[in-house]
């Protein structure tokens, strides 16, 4: 059977390596049919781990868009409508971060995070979510951090927006208990990504990697329909990494 998941932010890091693990999944799995719509701004990025899923033998879509651009998601949604009938699986992963003192943040780094992760995120997930309703069937992840209920100093728009993105989940929670739609938070700490920039070779050694995320995330999604794992936390060994 096919299950049309779409993956933004499928570039790099987490988003890169929960595309390859469904991948692999369609591999191993007997029946898993997923076809991939890889999402993200750099088009380069997309064509790279589209290639490494086929080397799965799974369907890959790339599609090169901004989530912040509402009308660009809109048009996405429905090519993927046309194309495929359905939607099986959103995971809402793209996400930013500038990280600096409070009082250093400007309009700009407001506009930069809020309109990806709070504004983009919102749109995408309502489109889909209407989609899900009326097929009574559905799986929408939020990649949103453990900022969504730590608070971290150099942190504030980041943790704002994601606090934000743990408000939308309870609350679509709600609607879509009543409609057989599965609503996942996961909730990553330190992992190594390009979003930190330049890591110190001694804090990579007590990060997380983006495959320890991945995984959890496709199990769950392969999960009986009968179940959901509402909330998937991870931390370092160590815990949090960041004041």
């Amino acid at each position: 059977m096919k299950h049309v998941i779409i993956i933004t932010g499928a570039g790099k890091g987490i988003g890169k390596a929960i595309a390859i693990d469904f991948a692999k999944a369609a591999h191993d799995r007997t029946g898993f049919e997923p076809v991939l719509v890889l999402v993200s701004r750099t088009l380069p990025d997309l064509e790279n781990v589209a290639a490494e899923c086929r080397n799965f033998g799974a369907e890959a879509v790339i599609l090169e868009a901004d989530i912040a651009k509402t009308a660009q998601m809109e048009r996405i949604v429905r090519d993927i409508m046309d194309r495929f009938g359905r939607i099986d699986c959103l995971v809402n992963n793209a996400g930013v971060g500038r990280f600096k003192a409070l009082g250093d943040f400007t309009e700009e780094d407001m506009h930069y995070t809020m309109s990806t992760n709070v504004k983009g995120t919102f749109f995408l997930t309502q489109n889909v979510f209407g989609i899900m309703q009326k097929q009574r069937s559905g799986h929408i992840f939020f990649i949103t951090s453990v900022a969504a209920e730590t608070a971290f100093k150099s942190s504030a728009l980041y943790c704002m927006s994601k606090f934000a993105q743990k408000g939308l989940v309870e609350v679509l929670r709600l609607y879509a208990r009543e409609c057989n739609v599965r609503i996942t938070n996961v909730m990553p700490g330190a992992v190594l990504t390009p979003m930190w920039g330049d890591v110190p070779d001694d804090m990579q050694r007590v990060m997380m990697m983006p495959e320890d995320v991945s995984g959890p995330v496709v199990g769950t999604y392969l999960l009986p329909g009968r179940a959901v794992a509402e909330e998937l936390v991870f931390r370092p060994v160590g815990g949090d990494i960041n004041d």
